[in-house]
């Protein structure tokens, strides 16, 4: 099938996806069977063109499995080996669209694009999971995310052939594309061209909401519109056109950065952008990198930036970034502080005046509560940054340039706080923006530097920069 011709999915990687553990490095081709190759060599020539081979794979993979398995976890940000291991085939059994993941595919092959600025839309059917003016109003904003940023003009029609046609359907719909039932296929939609091409489908089986409840029809509609303009899908995943479904508030929606690079690469810019500042996805490995929180969960660390954070184990390979929303879509979608207490298995979240309490990864009932039900007075209107410290069984907690000790024991502040940061921790600066302990030290960040300050001598070891976190 050529990709030309291919529809463009919206596809959920699901659970699986987003809360992927690590997997040991014992894991190797041996231990897989005759239907795993199997699964694996349909999955490798319909997404990256493996070419057939005659003898087959079977018991010895060739050459030209391996090269194609390579660049399949390089996409996916896997461990490259080129062999067949846990984590890369249970990437590949998630439910995914059809169209090649080669990474020089930023747009569809040959950059289709529409030939003029003037396009129309029509909706031909509508689902029953909402109202016909929620529909409405959901496709209206979704094509205005890409008009605010491009000459473009995307207009709706009531009758006739448009330029895009929308329409929801289940199963085998008529497009030679069947959608595969609840999850999985959210929708596809064909690039610029005539007939089938600009087309958008919605799968009926999915249940489709205007909050976070099933699929936010807006979200998945403004994904689609992109392939609908001439976009493929995005490997930063902090982008609208990652194929990874994952929920944000409409009412805060900003297209991201990468999204306008694409789009202004086939259309140009407009002359006139509402939301000029479009978020972009923080590089690890910046000289400017600064963090807004970092916990431990269970041994593994989380290191909050903006909406993302990245996942540390020392079994994974290299960090994961992920958006704060595919974990926990009720939690804001950025991060002041956070804490682990081991004690309890507790890891707290702080945003301004509330904070949340985490089980594993899951938000315990009864939060979130205000941070001044922990003894805070009215004039802290956030936390900074926090630490558990579990030779003392305290919890300190940074706000501007004082500190605060609570007894985790009791859940009472102590006494003679607030202190002054710069007498207590000197050499650390006068603010706090994250810290952790580790090994009877505490890692203080602040802005691009990194102090990593003696608990037991009570002085700067080391100074670092931030990103040296990451091993840059």
């Amino acid at each position: 099938m050529h990709p030309i011709f291919a529809a463009a999915s919206f596809l959920l990687l699901g659970t699986a996806w987003c809360f992927r553990l690590p997997i040991s490095d014992e894991s190797d081709s041996k231990e897989f069977t005759k239907e795993h190759f199997e699964f694996a060599e349909r999955y490798l020539k319909t997404h990256y063109n493996l070419k057939s081979n005659p003898a087959g794979i079977l018991g010895k993979p060739d050459d030209a499995f391996a090269s194609k398995l390579r660049e399949m976890q390089a996409f996916f940000g896997l461990e490259v080996t080129g062999k067949l291991d846990e984590e890369t085939y249970e990437v590949m059994k998630q439910p995914r669209c059809g169209v090649p993941d080669l990474p020089e595919y930023n747009f569809f092959p040959g950059k289709l694009k529409w030939p003029n600025n003037a396009l129309t839309y029509r909706i031909e059917n509508y689902t029953p999971d909402l109202k016909k003016i929620a529909v409405d109003r959901a496709f209206r904003k979704a094509f205005k995310v890409w008009s605010d940023v491009t000459p473009l003009n995307i207009t709706r029609i009531h009758n006739g052939t448009a330029d895009i046609m929308i329409s929801f359907g289940s199963r085998e719909h008529g497009d030679f594309y069947p959608f595969d039932g609840p999850s999985g296929l959210l929708a596809h939609a064909f690039p610029p061209g005539p007939n089938l091409g600009g087309d958008a489908h919605f799968d009926e089986d999915e249940l489709w909401s205007t909050s976070s409840q099933g699929y936010n029809l807006f979200l998945v509609a403004a994904h689609e519109f992109g392939h609908s303009l001439g976009l493929e899908h995005s490997r930063d995943p902090g982008a609208l056109m990652y194929p990874v479904y994952t929920y944000t508030d409409p009412r805060e929606f900003i297209l991201p950065d990468d999204d306008v690079q694409g789009i202004q690469g086939l259309y140009g810019a407009g002359d006139h952008d509402p939301n000029p500042d479009h978020p972009k996805t923080p590089e690890k490995c910046s000289d400017n990198l600064t963090l807004d929180a970092i916990t431990e969960l269970r041994g593994e660390l989380m290191i909050f930036k903006d909406r993302f954070f990245w996942r540390m184990h020392p079994q994974m390979v290299d960090a994961e970034l992920v958006q704060i929303k595919s974990f926990w879509p009720d939690i804001p979608s950025k991060i002041d502080a956070a804490y682990e207490n081991p004690e309890n298995d507790h890891v707290l979240l702080f945003r301004g005046r509330k904070f949340w309490a985490l089980n594993g990864y899951d938000i315990v009932e009864g939060y979130p509560k205000k941070i001044y039900e922990l003894g805070f007075p009215d004039s802290i209107v956030e936390i900074d940054a926090a630490v558990y410290l579990s030779d003392s069984g305290k919890t300190l907690f940074f706000t501007g340039d004082t500190y605060w000790s609570y007894g985790e024991q009791y859940q009472v502040m102590d006494n003679g706080y607030p202190r002054y940061i710069e007498e207590d921790f000197p050499g650390i600066g006068r603010k706090v923006d994250a810290v952790y302990q580790k090994n009877g030290y505490l890692y203080f960040f602040n802005g691009s530097l990194q102090f990593e300050f003696s608990i037991w001598s009570g002085r700067v070891m080391r100074v670092m920069r931030t990103n040296s976190i990451f091993y840059c």
